[in-house]
């Protein structure tokens, strides 16, 4: 396989830096381009006392995105600079489908990650964006595990 277009996602974590450096070596190989994506995880909820009701949520994600734009360029900085590097921030109620969404939407040969490697409780609580990942996209995968 010959991806052209890897598709990196970050959580803005040292953590997701762990795919960063396989990824390059990749796509130098390859000629392919990459996106480095983060999702911005947009919180909404029903108003409390409302049995049923539009959920609400922060209508501005402007200070999010500012903030997000300059950590994503921050870890930009680690990508070799003589790669075709594309940076985006997006914005999604579900950060595995939102990327998912995105890969089918942009042409995107391949998925990248590195995963928390998250059990237990903490991954009740805070999920699995790999495994959502795994489970829905319909590209190639590449997720890089935690940390020995």
């Amino acid at each position: 396989m010959q991806p052209k277009h890897i598709l990196l996602t970050t959580d803005l974590s040292e953590t997701a830096q762990r795919a960063f450096e396989p990824v390059c070596e990749l796509a130098r190989s390859t000629g392919a381009r990459i996106t480095l994506l983060h999702v911005i995880f947009v919180l909404t909820e029903v108003p409390a006392g409302a049995v049923i009701g539009t959920p609400i949520g922060p209508t501005d994600y402007e200070t999010d995105r500012r903030t997000a734009v300059h950590a994503l360029e921050e870890q930009a900085r680690l990508l070799d600079a003589d790669l075709d590097v594309a940076l985006r921030v997006i914005t999604g109620k579900n950060v595995a489908q939102t990327i998912v969404k995105y890969a089918r939407e942009h042409d995107v040969d391949m998925i990248a990650m590195a995963s928390h490697g998250r059990s237990g409780m903490r991954r009740m609580v805070l999920g699995s964006v790999a495994e959502g990942i795994l489970r829905h996209a319909n590209v190639p995968v590449l997720c890089f595990p935690p940390a020995a």
